[in-house]
């Protein structure tokens, strides 16, 4: 393994501006835990575009390598579940945020932030799924546990296009579900049908000053959207309904109405995909080895290299980016 690769650094200055570079340094400069990875994939989330950009305060330490999730194997460990040659994951646990990241060509954690990297995964294609299709998983998973299943009527889908929308499509899609696309980019049409979308709407229909209650429209949902998208799906769900809520793209805020909860009986299920406990975890992982239909990854995913991340970043923030981003980093 070489004694020193690039990494990715975040900093800032006592003004508090931010400034990224691309630096070398070694195993001795990473932070501490139990068990060293060498990282051979790694993706661009929606929240590491937000890092590297500086429009949200991802970072809450400096300087810090970003990079909020990766697949590798064991190089070192002195944790009694890893040892060397083992394969594995990481999502989330502040890594990238407040631990050195996956923009490294070495990660050190600590081995209870690990699960095993699927057998009939390869590292590439657990970051085609990433963060964005693990907290897919996390929503369905969430669903299904509130009894929203296929014969319950069809599932929307907010930011279809991108990272945590075109997994939960394909997934949906492939347990049976009519899945209801909401997407602001209509040119997407033939791959969100191709990921198995049975109804495309444009994003206007929900981006808008919600209504109390809206029509009845879908027993489910899962939103990466927030804001006025939520409180829409919200107001549309039918009685009974639950609607799985795991990102802020269009606010933090939710301009809505608590009639669909106190008049329909709907659930708003929140999504932490962060913190979210080892045996989800371990659950969420089986159920994407099982249930993604790993034939529409390559559809649903491109692939680049480390020198590409930082324009990757600028772009996912910018909306330009459609479903996964996978980074080789060989």
């Amino acid at each position: 393994m070489p004694d020193r690769f690039k990494a990715i650094l975040i900093s800032r200055d006592e003004e508090k501006n931010q400034s990224v570079e691309t630096v070398e340094i070694g195993d001795a400069d990473l932070m501490d835990g139990d068990v060293t990875v060498a990282v051979e994939a790694t993706t661009v989330n929606y929240k590491d575009g937000l890092a590297i950009t500086g429009k949200a305060p991802v970072v809450r330490r400096f300087p810090l390598v970003p990079g909020i999730d990766f697949a590798g194997t064991v190089i070192q460990s002195g944790h009694p579940d890893w040892k060397e040659d083992d394969r594995v994951v990481l999502n989330g646990w502040g890594v990238g945020e407040t631990h050195y990241g996956a923009y490294a060509g070495h990660a050190r954690v600590k081995g209870e932030w690990l699960v095993p990297l699927p057998e009939s995964m390869t590292p590439r294609q657990a970051m085609a799924v990433g963060t964005a299709g693990y907290t897919a998983m996390l929503c369905i998973m969430a669903l299904e546990r509130h009894g929203i299943t296929p014969a319950r009527g069809p599932v929307v889908v907010t930011g279809a296009s991108g990272g945590v929308g075109s997994v939960a499509i394909s997934i949906l899609s492939k347990l049976g579900y009519h899945v209801v696309a909401s997407t602001g980019r209509t040119a997407e049409e033939a791959y969100l049908r191709d990921l198995g979308a049975a109804e495309i709407i444009a994003r206007e229909e929900l981006s808008g000053p919600a209504k109390p209650l809206g029509k009845e429209r879908w027993a489910g949902g899962v939103d990466a959207v927030g804001s006025q998208t939520l409180a829409n799906v919200l107001s549309m769900t039918s009685y009974g309904g639950a609607v799985a809520a795991c990102g802020l793209a269009q606010g933090m805020d939710l301009p809505g109405s608590v009639a669909p909860f106190i008049l329909r009986g709907v659930s708003l299920l929140g999504i932490d995909s962060v913190m979210a406990p080892k045996s989800i975890r371990m659950e969420a992982w089986r159920r994407i080895a099982s249930d993604l239909d790993h034939a529409k990854l390559a559809a649903l995913s491109t692939t680049i290299g480390f020198d590409g991340i930082v324009q990757a970043a600028h772009d996912i923030v910018d909306g330009k980016v459609r479903g996964r981003i996978v980074v080789e980093m060989a």
